[in-house]
């Protein structure tokens, strides 16, 4: 089956420096696709890069990035807004700040419909029903500050997928939410996948989320990725350090109290400190002079699992 979206040595950059360096990955229509990292990584501008959304600063200066084959990055902006909504769409983060408050739920969700009238009003009320809201008749005329958090992101999830997209990206769609409502709508976007055969990239810092939604995982680390493979695979036998520490430091009822919490030393690095090897070998506990001085290219270790590393035997 062809990739609803390929991605093909993205480079961004900012001031002459590659933010986001060489990533790479294609997610096939119904899948679930994580690209997860710690805050600062380029995962959420990676996801702008995919909606041609870039802010000012930010510039491409390589790579691809394929919508159902075609090549978005040379597309004009007029051509790219007819895109936006209907082949690829995006939540955001905060529903109720990405939301107009001065506008009803209605209106909003009716925009990338492509419908007017009558026929706008039953596809939005046919689609806050599909993405589970309770008397969407009522909920159409009401305003985002009406709604709970919850709800205002079942309204951003019916506004993306009212255009029926070939690609969703998802960026943090839980993190504001309790761990019900966070339940609830990881348990809408799985279905809405496989009942519409959307891709989804989710963009997310929550390993947790990644086990309980995502069938492939690309590891993000200071703009490049580390490690790429499914979901179990990666969680079961991760082949990068930085993937292992990053597991290692999620915290299990069974070890606590009995012991501190596993952490990884060091900090990131800032764009501005990257050098010219792995960018993980400053924090690395079995970095060598080699790591620092030359970037591992990302290698498959062994059938749909790549890793970014020249030491990946120390974790076999």
């Amino acid at each position: 089956m062809a990739a609803a979206l390929e991605v093909s040595g993205l480079t961004l950059a900012i001031g002459g420096v590659n933010v986001v360096d060489g990533v790479a990955f294609s997610v096939a229509p119904g899948e679930v696709m994580a690209l997860v990292g710690e805050s600062g990584c380029g995962k959420s501008i990676t996801a702008l890069a995919l909606m041609q959304l870039l802010p000012g600063p930010v510039r491409r200066t390589a790579g691809r990035i394929l919508l159902e084959g075609e090549d978005v990055t040379s597309l004009p902006e007029r051509r790219m807004r007819q895109l936006r909504g209907r082949r690829i769409s995006m939540i955001f983060q905060e529903p109720q700040a990405a939301l107009d408050p001065l506008s009803p739920v209605g209106a909003q969700v009716s925009e990338a419909s492509g419908l007017a009238g009558g026929e706008a009003r039953e596809a939005v009320h046919r689609m806050l029903t599909e993405v589970g809201i309770a008397d969407p008749l009522r909920r159409i005329d009401q305003y985002p500050f009406e709604l709970s958090g919850g709800m205002c992101q079942r309204v951003m999830i019916a506004s993306a997928l009212i255009g029926r997209p070939a690609v969703l990206v998802a960026d943090e769609p839980t993190t504001a939410l309790d761990v019900t409502i966070q339940a609830q709508i990881l348990d809408l976007l799985r279905r809405l996948a496989a009942e519409r055969c959307t891709a989804i990239v989710l963009i997310t810092h929550d390993m947790g989320v990644v086990a309980d939604i995502a069938e492939r995982v690309a590891v993000m680390y200071a703009g490049r990725i580390a490690e790429i493979g499914s979901t179990t695979a990666v969680f079961a036998r991760p082949r990068h350090p930085y993937t292992a520490l990053l597991l290692a430091a999620i915290p299990r009822l069974a070890d606590v109290p009995k012991s501190r919490l596993a952490v990884i030393e060091g900090s990131v690095p800032q764009p501005a400190e990257y050098g010219p090897g792995c960018r993980f070998a400053g924090r690395c506990p079995f970095a060598d002079a080699h790591c620092a001085a030359e970037p591992p290219p990302l290698r498959e270790t062994e059938e749909g699992h790549s890793v970014a590393c020249w030491h990946t035997e120390r974790l076999a």
